[in-house]
């Protein structure tokens, strides 16, 4: 049974979307009335759906890191950069690289290269 769809709890769904459509190209959806914007993945990649926060939820207190298969992780970083998306360090790993960074609910992402690396 694969996994197609991840919901995120967002403080500001409309600049959550923007977000991932912007950065990693998901196209956001939604049907009237419904309360949830869903980011289809244009890769065949799993969904995000953005449902509003409570009030009283916390933004960034889960233990759950989305990790996005990217070829050259530099390469994908310089040019969020350029789009005003800053990841942290790249790190090395064992064949691959990663490099981390928050959405706009504080919540953790990372690119990583390991889908590609040579075993």
């Amino acid at each position: 049974m694969p996994l197609n769809r991840l919901v995120i709890y967002a403080g500001n769904v409309v600049e959550t979307a923007r977000f991932y459509e912007k950065h990693f190209g998901f196209k956001a959806t939604s049907l009237p009335g419904d309360r949830i914007v869903e980011l289809v993945a244009q890769d065949g990649g799993a969904n995000i759906m953005l449902h509003q926060a409570a009030k009283g939820q916390r933004s960034g207190q889960s233990t759950v890191k989305l990790v996005f298969d990217v070829e050259d992780v530099e390469a994908f970083c310089r040019q969020c950069a350029e789009n005003g998306l800053e990841f942290g360090a790249i790190h090395n790993a064992d064949g691959y690289q990663f490099a981390n960074a928050k959405d706009p609910c504080q919540n953790s992402i990372s690119v990583s290269s390991r889908a590609f690396r040579k075993e």
